[in-house]
C-alpha cells in the first residue's frame, strides 16, 4: 500500500496539512492515531462523487476489513466514531430506515419553532458578557459560542439543565484526537452512562421534547429501531448538534473581527448573514476530517485504486479550499465570493439533518453579538490565536475581544 502520510493529531496547521494531501493526488493514504491506516480524499469534486457513490458505506462491521478481522484495538482511541450503530454509521437500507426515523422527530417545523428559544439563549449570553468587568476582555468562544448552541440541543432534546456540564465535558473530549486509549474507553463509559440514563428517565417522563419523541416512535413501532440505536442516535444527535456550530460560531467571528472590510459589507447590507455563514463553513470547516467510510468494493477514483475493504478519510478542511473550485483566492476569507458551494455539511445519503438549526443558529447569533456590541475588537493579534488540540474539530482554544461599549452606542436588543 505505500508508505502512509502521518496525520499531525493536534491539527496545528490542518489547511497546510490539507494542500498536502491535494497535491498528492485524490486519494492518499495515512496513519491514523494507533497506526491505523486509511485513504484520506481532500478534493472537493472528487470528494463530492465519492460521498454520494453507494459503493462507499459507513459500516464497518460490514465493510471494513481491518475491523471485521480485529486489527483494530479495543482501545482505539476514535474506536467510538465507527462503533456506534446509528445513522452515522449505517449503510442501505438500515441508513434509511434509522435516518427516516430521525427526519419524522427533527423536522423542518421543529427546527423553526427553536427561533424563540435561540434569540432569547442569545440575549441572555450578551447580558452577561455585558455584564464583565469594565475593560476586562471576554472569551467569546467560552462564553458564546460554545454555550449557546449546547443550550439550544439541549433543550431541544429535553437534556436536564444539571446534566449539561456532564454532556459537554464528555462531548469535547470525544473530538479531542491526542486523548490516551484509557482516557478514550473511560470517555466512552461516561457518554454511554448519561445517555442511557436521559433515555430512561425520559421514557419515565417524557416531556415535549425531541429525545421523548424518538423512544416513542421507537417504543411503538416494533422493530424500527433498537434500544442500542436509539442511545447512540441521541449520542450521535447531540454531539454533532453542536460541536459543528461552535466552531462555525467562533471562525465567524474571528473572521470578521480581522476581516473589517467584509464586516462592513454586512452592516452596510451590500451582503447578508448567509454569505458570512456559507464562507465560513467553506472556509473553516468546522469538522476538518470525519472517520470513516468504507470501500464496499475496489473503487478507481481518478487513477488511484481504494482497495475494497479499505478505510476512507474525508478531508472536509481540504475541500473548502480546493483552488481547482475556489482558484487563487481558495485561502482567503471572502464573503462576495460567487462560488459559494462548499461539503462542510456532507453531501449525498449522509448530509447532515441538522444543516438547518446550524444555519439558524448562526444567523441568529452572530447579527445578534455584532448589533449589541457595535466597537467589539479582539484583545489580542491575530497571529496570538491557537487552536484545539485535534484533528476532529476546528476551532480556536480560546477568542479573546473587547466589546468596548460607548457612552453614545448604546445596547441594541
Amino acid at each position: 500500500m505505500g508508505t502512509p502520510i502521518m496525520l499531525d493529531v493536534n491539527g496545528s496547521d490542518i489547511h497546510a496539512e490539507g494542500a498536502r494531501l491535494r497535491e498528492q493526488g485524490p486519494a492518499v493514504l495515512v496513519e491514523l492515531p494507533g497506526g491505523v491506516r486509511a485513504w484520506a480524499v481532500g478534493g472537493h469534486d472528487t470528494l463530492r462523487r465519492l460521498l454520494a457513490d453507494p459503493r462507499v458505506s459507513k459500516d464497518a462491521l460490514q465493510h471494513w476489513a481491518a475491523y471485521i478481522n480485529g486489527e483494530i484495538a479495543e482501545d482505539w482511541p476514535l474506536r467510538i466514531w465507527v462503533s456506534v450503530r446509528n445513522m452515522f454509521t449505517a449503510y442501505g437500507t438500515d441508513h434509511r430506515r434509522l435516518r427516516s426515523m430521525v427526519a419524522a422527530a427533527f423536522t423542518a417545523r421543529r427546527t423553526a419553532a427553536l427561533r424563540p428559544t435561540i434569540e432569547e439563549t442569545s440575549r441572555r449570553l450578551l447580558d452577561a458578557i455585558a455584564a464583565s468587568p469594565p475593560g476586562e476582555p471576554v472569551d467569546l468562544r467560552a462564553c458564546y459560542a460554545h454555550p449557546l448552541p449546547i443550550e439550544v440541543i439541549c433543550d431541544l432534546f429535553g437534556v436536564p439543565k444539571d446534566k449539561r456540564s456532564d454532556l459537554r465535558t464528555v462531548m469535547d473530549t470525544a473530538f479531542d484526537s491526542t486523548i490516551t486509549p484509557e482516557q478514550a474507553q473511560a470517555n466512552t463509559l461516561a457518554i454511554y452512562e448519561l445517555f442511557t440514563n436521559l433515555v430512561a428517565d425520559k421514557r419515565e417522563a417524557p416531556a415535549d421534547d425531541l429525545t421523548s419523541a424518538l423512544i416513542a416512535a421507537r417504543d411503538e413501532t416494533d422493530g424500527a429501531m433498537t434500544e442500542t440505536e436509539l442511545v447512540d442516535t441521541l449520542i450521535l444527535m447531540l454531539s454533532a448538534g453542536h460541536e459543528t456550530t461552535v466552531n462555525l460560531l467562533d471562525h465567524a467571528i474571528a473572521a470578521l473581527l480581522t476581516h473589517p472590510a467584509q464586516l462592513d459589507l454586512v452592516r452596510s447590507g451590500q451582503r447578508s448573514w448567509t454569505d458570512v455563514v456559507e464562507e465560513t463553513l467553506r472556509w473553516q470547516a468546522p469538522v476538518p476530517y470525519l472517520p470513516l467510510r468504507y470501500a464496499v468494493e475496489d473503487i478507481d477514483l481518478d487513477g488511484t485504486l481504494i482497495p475494497r475493504g479499505d478505510a476512507i478519510l474525508v478531508g472536509y478542511a481540504a475541500a473548502g479550499r480546493d483552488p481547482a473550485l475556489y482558484g487563487a483566492t481558495a485561502d482567503e476569507f471572502d464573503i462576495t465570493r460567487t462560488t459559494k458551494q462548499h461539503l462542510a455539511f456532507g453531501h449525498g445519503a449522509h448530509h447532515c439533518l441538522g444543516a438547518p438549526l446550524a444555519r439558524l443558529e448562526a444567523e441568529i447569533a452572530l447579527p445578534a453579538l455584532f448589533n449589541r456590541f457595535p466597537d467589539l475588537a479582539l484583545a489580542t493579534p491575530p497571529d496570538n490565536l491557537t487552536t484545539m488540540r485535534t484533528f476532529l474539530s476546528n476551532g480556536h482554544t480560546t477568542l479573546p475581544a473587547h466589546i468596548r461599549i460607548s457612552a453614545t452606542a448604546p445596547a441594541r436588543r
